[in-house]
This record gives C-alpha cells, sequence and structure tokens, in this order.
C-alpha cells in the first residue's frame, strides 16, 4: 500500500510540475483562482503542490491528468492549445493593472483640483455619475475617476461625457468602458476613443462607435 501511494504521489509531482511549467511559461499561473480552477504553490524545494479548491486536498494524479485535459482542450492542436478562458482573465488583468497606473483622482485630489470641500466634491461626483456622465471606479474600498474624463478644471469633459452616456446607460461595466475609452479601439481604426473625442473631425464617429458598442452591451445583458 506504501508503494502505491508513492508511486501516485510520484506521478502527481511529475504532472503538477509539468501543468505548472506550462502556465507560467504562458504567463497565466496567477489567474487559475479566479477562473476557479485548482491553483498552486511552490514548496520550499520549489515544487508545484496544487490543491483542490473545494476540498483544499492535494490533487492527486488523476485529478492532475483531467486538468491538464481541461486546459488544453482549446485549439486544433491540444499540444499546443491554451485555455481561452483563462487567457481572457489574464488579459484583463494586464488591462487592469495597466489603467490603474494611469492618472486617477479621489475625492481629496479632485476637491484640490476643483477649489472646492471634499464634502461639496463628493455630492457633485455622486451627481454625475447617477446621471451617466463620470466614470467612478472602486477597488479596495478606494473611489477613483480616472483623470482623462476631466478638464484641467476638474470638470468633466463635454466631449467625453457624450460618448460615456450611452456606454453606461447600457449597463457596461465601469472597468470594460474605461478600458475601451483609454485605449486603441478596433471601432476607430485602431484610435483612442477619449483622445478622438476631442477632434471636432472625429468627434461624431467616436460617439457613433459608442453607441454601437452599447447596443452590444445591452444586447449580451
Amino acid at each position: 500500500m506504501t508503494s502505491c501511494h508513492s508511486d501516485d504521489d510520484q506521478r502527481a509531482s511529475e504532472w503538477g510540475e509539468r501543468v505548472a511549467a506550462w502556465l507560467e511559461e504562458l504567463d497565466l499561473a496567477a489567474h487559475l483562482a479566479e477562473a476557479g480552477l485548482p491553483s498552486y504553490t511552490r514548496d520550499a524545494q520549489g515544487r508545484a503542490v496544487w490543491t483542490d479548491p473545494n476540498t483544499g486536498d492535494p490533487l492527486t494524479s488523476d485529478q492532475l491528468r483531467q486538468l491538464d485535459g481541461v486546459l488544453h482542450n482549446e485549439g486544433d492542436d491540444p499540444a499546443y492549445a491554451v485555455p481561452v478562458p483563462l487567457v481572457q482573465i489574464a488579459q484583463r488583468a494586464r488591462v487592469r493593472k495597466k489603467l490603474l497606473a494611469s492618472p486617477v483622482h479621489d475625492y481629496q485630489s479632485l476637491a484640490e483640483l476643483r477649489g472646492a470641500s471634499v464634502n461639496a466634491t463628493r455630492f457633485a461626483v455622486h451627481k454625475a455619475a447617477e446621471a451617466n456622465e463620470l466614470l467612478v471606479l472602486t477597488t479596495d474600498e478606494r473611489i477613483m475617476l480616472p483623470a482623462f474624463q476631466l478638464t484641467s478644471s476638474g470638470e468633466p469633459r463635454t466631449e467625453i461625457v457624450a460618448v460615456l452616456k450611452p456606454l453606461l446607460a447600457a449597463g457596461m461595466d465601469p472597468w470594460n468602458a474605461w478600458a475601451w475609452l483609454a485605449q486603441p479601439a478596433a471601432l476607430l481604426g485602431g484610435q483612442v476613443p477619449e483622445r478622438a473625442a476631442a477632434d471636432p473631425e472625429e468627434a461624431d464617429l467616436v460617439r457613433h462607435a459608442a453607441v454601437r458598442l452599447a447596443e452590444r452591451v445591452a444586447a449580451d445583458s
């Protein structure tokens, strides 16, 4: 019996290391838990120790083999296929990290920019957010207002309000709205919406693209 367990442990270790190394090469390992998949840590010897998210028990060799199959079930060639949902989660995480590195305001910094009190600024932000005229996000219980949507005096940019309103009214996730506005958009031939909106010759095109995107969001909800 001891030999049997030893063999299974060895197989589990080999499978676990193989899958872990593959995921690390793809830079996907950090996103397993968010995808609802078993995750692993490295022990003192650097070996991958996989854990069942439901029971907290170590995965057996059979479970690791099944996990490997699940992760490789996308694409024409299983040897090179990647788990699409996991890749999408990783991509969202990279985009969010990039967005968080861009200029943002909280109530305090916006109040200073406006030359107003924090309470008055908080009320104005809530009012604008309720009207879908201001993009407000929360992370780690911290309020963030992406700075790109504001003028130098801290007021909402008129051209951004026209683009933002249909997106938020359609129920678009604020993070997705931020990502679309601040990155090159396919609907605009690779232009960044918030920049193109400031160009009078491009503003109508940006608004049209926002309406089309909002219709797609509403249809999917």
